[in-house]
């Protein structure tokens, strides 16, 4: 299957669109209240304003990969929006692949939009106490797990150099502050926290079977 050999950047106003929308769509989801809260949704727009200015606006990557590899970049027409999905290029311009990786990172993106949301409310409906149930249960820290689905469906969706290095960078960045916040959660809670902390995990749901915390006396 050919493609039209169509520049199909430089479309700022989508880029701007599209930064909005998931800025607002985040920001509605997260509700950040505190100085790390608005940190940690901070560096995920970083993220998001590199990764749709190349995707829209200016195809930093492309111009890189071609530079280098020359003739030898796997498709002919790089610059047509199809082609300028790093992983579609790579596969030679397969448009098979474009029709599942996307629809797949798409599921990612609004599961990790749905996992930070219910994150968010089983957190602050607290009241201040140790949060076990619900997501809890599964792990220790669902806003970030929801982060993480959405970097990795945004890579998926569209790679970029930025994004590939901004990527790992965000992650080491979330785990620092989950481990911020289990030390103050040590401090108010105690042995409470820390046996909670040693049968559920941080990020990924190992287990699936539901935890309990016993309230000090």
């Amino acid at each position: 299957m050919n493609f039209p050999d169509i520049y199909a950047y430089g479309f700022w106003g989508s880029v701007l669109l599209n930064i909005l929308i998931f800025s607002i769509f985040t920001y509605s989801v997260f509700r950040p209240t505190t100085k790390r809260d608005w940190r940690t949704l901070g560096a995920f727009l970083a993220f998001l304003v590199a990764l749709f200015t190349e995707m829209y606006g200016f195809p930093l990557t492309i111009y890189f990969l071609t530079s280098i590899l020359g003739k030898s970049y796997p498709v002919l027409d790089p610059f047509n929006h199809i082609n300028g999905h790093l992983w579609v290029a790579l596969a030679g311009g397969s448009p098979i692949l474009f029709s599942i990786l996307h629809p797949l990172s798409e599921i990612l993106i609004f599961a990790g939009l749905i996992v930070i949301a219910v994150g968010w409310k089983g957190i602050h409906s607290g009241n201040g106490e140790l949060v076990t149930h619900g997501i809890y249960r599964y792990v220790r820290h669902p806003q970030y797990s929801g982060f993480i689905l959405m970097i990795v469906g945004f890579l998926i969706q569209w790679p970029t150099i930025i994004t590939l290095v901004m990527a790992p960078i965000l992650m080491i960045m979330y785990t620092r502050l989950a481990k911020k916040e289990e030390a103050k959660m040590i401090e108010l809670f105690g042995d409470n926290y820390n046996d909670y902390r040693k049968n559920v995990p941080a990020f990924i749901p190992i287990r699936l079977g539901s935890y309990k915390v016993t309230k000090a006396t």
